[in-house]
């Protein structure tokens, strides 16, 4: 159009193209009308997207006993785990269960294998409350110092089986010189609350999961003294004494006392951790060695409503023995380690029999690598102590400081831990009293399967990594 067109043509293209220009606007709303369509039936078609919680099933065992036949053996003195003692008894499992214990006349099936026992002695498996086995393992480099994430004094969100090296060569020892057929393998102590502990089975697997022990509960690793205020008082922060200890702590608790009664909090690994333990669903294993320690620990928790089940390394345990069994808290302690820092300094020998004395619950555990592979001597030691005190101490009940009630401590007792009808069958076969210094097992069942067999090299079993190892890939 120029100025000279006339008012009535240029009226009428105006009208055309304010026509152009509508039907042009309404495809464009109709296209954006259709996209939001698609866009609200792509969000109707996408599934929201949710973790797992962990009721279930997160980081499942995938442990299954390996196969087994039904064994008896006859004529061996018979420690049951319960204090017990069945001279010339016998012991017969099958379907990888405790079918019957009891004297030479206990009946047993024609048709199964049947070991003599004369001469011998048997026990449950033994089980070490205190490991920190595929955490730090053999070798001991820095690469696999995985057991402390020493980066904060509360990290209850980790979880110690996220570390485990199932080729630690460790294990096999432990099995082999020992007889441990189960254990709680520990964060460190570097932390107050170091995080979730793990039970196995102390079998070879592929992964974690392959000796994760069915049916175990967490245990929760929490540190008195002298370990976290040093570590994270020599970062310049908070804690550095005791009193900072009991500050966090109790701070951390409350916090986790909040989030459970808030129904609308965002998911948090840390406070479901503490949760599970304020619902009774994970134990508490606590570091600490002083007996004022213990008993503030005992009063904090009665504070925030949860339970201790165990005070770990516990050198001063003799001193509260009534309170420990008032509590129905258990002791694990060495046979005879301390002085090594001034919370240990007030250690004695006679600490187990002390607490035995008291009726209070006695763990002997091991802390290490080596000492794993003693336990029964650790026993041992500890109960001499005693008896030279004058404090009577049977051997059956010094064997259920390494069986029964480490199991009972780790919340396993009604699967194993004793030779008791319906029980898991780790059975240990020594080839001496167990209690002696020159014995050694002869034979190790897990679940009713022969997993070592001293009179048999293809029965002696080496980790992964020590195969093609120059003199370590043999027999032990």
């Amino acid at each position: 159009m120029t100025p000279h067109t006339p008012r009535r043509a240029r009226w009428g293209a105006l009208v055309m193209l304010a026509g152009a220009l509508a039907l042009s606007l309404g495809a464009g709303a109709l296209e954006a009308r259709e996209k939001d369509k698609k866009k609200g039936k792509d969000a109707a078609d996408t599934p929201t997207l949710v973790a797992k919680k962990e009721a279930e099933g997160v980081f499942p065992s995938t442990y299954r006993p390996y196969p087994g036949i039904a064994t008896a053996i006859r004529g061996a003195t018979i420690f049951d785990g319960r204090g017990g003692q069945i001279d010339n008894g016998v012991v017969f499992m099958s379907g990888g269960k405790i079918v019957a214990v009891g004297g030479p006349d206990t009946p047993i099936p024609a048709d199964i294998a049947v070991l003599d026992g004369t001469g011998k002695f048997v026990t449950p498996g033994i089980i070490d409350i205190h490991s920190h086995l595929g955490d730090y393992p053999t070798p001991a480099v820095q690469a696999h110092s995985d057991g402390n994430e020493a980066t904060s004094p509360t990290t209850p969100e980790v979880w110690a089986e996220h570390s485990v090296w199932p080729q630690d060569p460790g294990f096999t020892r432990a099995l082999a010189n020992g007889g441990v057929t189960a254990l709680q393998i520990l964060p460190g102590s570097a932390n107050l609350m170091g995080g979730r502990s793990v039970t196995l089975k102390n079998v070879p697997a592929r992964t974690v999961q392959g000796m994760k022990f069915p049916g175990a509960p967490y245990g929760f690793k929490m540190a008195c003294g002298e370990n976290p205020k040093r570590v994270y008082g020599g970062k310049g922060r908070m804690p550095s004494t005791r009193m900072g200890n009991f500050a966090v702590n109790r701070s951390t608790w409350l916090a986790a006392i909040d989030y459970a009664n808030n129904k609308e909090a965002k998911r948090d690994l840390a406070k479901e951790t503490l949760v599970g333990v304020l619902k009774g669903e994970i134990l508490v294993h606590n570091h600490c060695y002083r007996a004022d320690e213990m008993a503030l620990v005992l009063d904090m928790a009665k504070e925030m409503g949860y339970k201790v089940s165990t005070f770990h390394h516990a050198v001063e345990a003799y001193k509260i023995g009534d309170l420990l069994r008032e509590n129905d808290v258990c002791s694990a302690i060495w046979a005879d380690w301390y002085g090594f820092k001034m919370e240990s300094y007030d250690g004695i020998l006679e600490n187990a029999a002390f607490l035995q004395r008291e009726g209070a619950c006695v763990v002997i555990h091991s802390d290490d690598a080596n000492d794993i592979q003693r336990l029964n001597q650790e026993a041992r030691k500890a109960q001499k102590a005693g008896q030279r005190l004058g404090i009577d101490i049977p051997d059956g009940v010094a064997i259920q400081w390494i069986t029964y009630n480490p199991a009972k401590a780790m919340g396993i007792a009604e699967m194993t831990g004793s030779l008791e009808p319906g029980k898991m069958a780790d059975v240990v076969l020594w080839n001496g009293h167990p209690l002696s210094v020159y014995s050694r097992p002869e034979k190790v069942w897990i679940d009713g399967a022969l997993m070592f067999d001293a009179t048999n090299p293809k029965l002696r079993p080496v980790s992964d990594f020590e195969l093609g190892q120059p003199g370590e890939g043999d027999v032990k």
